[in-house]
């Protein structure tokens, strides 16, 4: 989760929202890491997940993310979630509840729908206080005041 933060943080000093995703391989070694960057290319699916998610494949070769860990600062929204189903990963590690848009457990609960066919499990509450102060920084600063 601390590779992710640092990515979030790099994200927000970039003007993105600041979430990071980062995938393990089976072994635990890093396949990947990423930070949101919707603004800077203009790509509305460019999450800091899906960002994570297609970098791995790459490097692996293969779409299916099979033994992998998707590890994010912020609860997947419903793009994020279903592309860590269709990608196969083992498990979702993320930080901070998303109550507005999370999609792992909070708002929506699609890694979990049993008419999918695959369940990733799901560990959620990692470093959540320091994943949700990056956010909360991020937005005071563009608060109007």
């Amino acid at each position: 989760m601390r590779s992710a933060l640092e990515q979030a943080v790099m994200a927000g000093d970039r003007g993105e929202i600041p979430v990071g995703a980062v995938v393990l391989g089976p072994g635990g070694e890093v396949l990947s890491a990423a930070g949101n960057d919707r603004e800077s290319s203009a790509d509305p699916t460019a999450h800091a997940e899906v960002l994570a998610l297609r970098r791995a494949a790459g490097r692996r070769g293969e779409w299916r993310l099979t033994g992998c860990t998707l590890v994010v600062t912020l609860e997947p929204c419903t793009m994020c979630a279903g592309a860590a189903v269709l990608a196969r990963v083992d498990r979702i590690v993320y930080g901070a509840v998303d109550e507005k848009g999370g999609a792992v457990g909070s708002l929506w609960d699609v890694v979990r729908d049993r008419r999918l066919n695959h369940r990733p499990e799901v560990v959620m509450g990692v470093l959540a206080g320091e994943c949700g102060e990056v956010l909360k920084r991020f937005f005071a600063t563009r608060r109007i005041r």
